[in-house]
């Protein structure tokens, strides 16, 4: 499997709009597209962004602990952020805040060629070392620990980090899928088959061809390949 980026994280929330204006008045992006189950949003059609898809609620956090973005500036994507939200910032070049139901996003400085790309999506974990050895099986490559010192894998530049703690098997989760960009979505329904890897679903849209596998701690992971019709901005 060779994923090439983390293309989106997808979310299931009850209300998709409270979301979707935070994150295009105050974090650089804007809407790429809405339909009536979801919600597309991100600083660019092409690199890292958020799905938000209609569903009941209330949801739970489960598996997801934070997303967070990558800016060039932090200060100055701070001062972009409302006045009464609360931030943390518990390391230099990080700050973390609370959106709306459970979501909690994050800002990391570093270096990028477009503001607000995926920098990573934290999952709690029963156990990190070994989750993370078992994202490579899937095509994420080992990296070693960022600032927060937790187990990591990377996919095109951007983590995933796995934090301990019980990711739990709710109802309603939060986390939809983790999704990454790939050249053919057939040939990883093969070599998903080849290795044993649940298959959940395979979708064939307008724009994209896309296989959903479950990954380590039944987090689904989508691999999609985007069709020569895609043209989203």
């Amino acid at each position: 499997m060779r994923p090439q980026t983390l293309d989106h994280v997808a979310l299931w929330v009850a209300d998709r709009d409270p979301i979707a204006d935070f994150v295009t008045r105050h974090l650089g992006m804007h809407v790429i597209e809405k339909t009536d189950k979801f919600t597309l949003v991100g600083s660019d059609a092409r690199r890292g962004k958020l799905t938000l898809f209609a569903a009941e609620g209330p949801r739970e956090r489960g598996a997801l602990k934070h997303i967070a973005l990558r800016v060039n500036d932090l200060r100055a994507a701070i001062a972009e952020l409302p006045e009464n939200l609360e931030v943390e910032q518990p390391r230099d070049g990080e700050a973390y805040f609370d959106v709306h139901e459970g979501l909690r996003l994050g800002l990391v400085e570093g270096r990028t060629e477009v503001d607000y790309d995926l920098d990573h999506a934290a999952l709690f974990s029963a156990d990190p070392v070994a989750t993370a050895r078992a994202y490579e099986r899937l095509g994420f490559r080992y990296a070693p620990p960022g600032p927060s010192e937790q187990p990591r894998v990377e996919v095109g530049g951007a983590f995933v980090e796995l934090h301990e703690g019980e990711p739990g098997a709710p109802e309603r989760p939060l986390l939809n899928h983790l999704a990454v960009l790939v050249d053919s979505a057939e040939e990883h329904i093969t070599e998903a088959e080849e290795l044993g890897v649940e298959i959940d679903d395979v979708v064939d849209a307008p724009n994209t061809y896309a296989v959903f596998v479950f990954g380590p701690e039944r987090v689904r992971i989508e691999y999609v390949e985007h069709k020569a019709s895609f043209s989203l901005t």
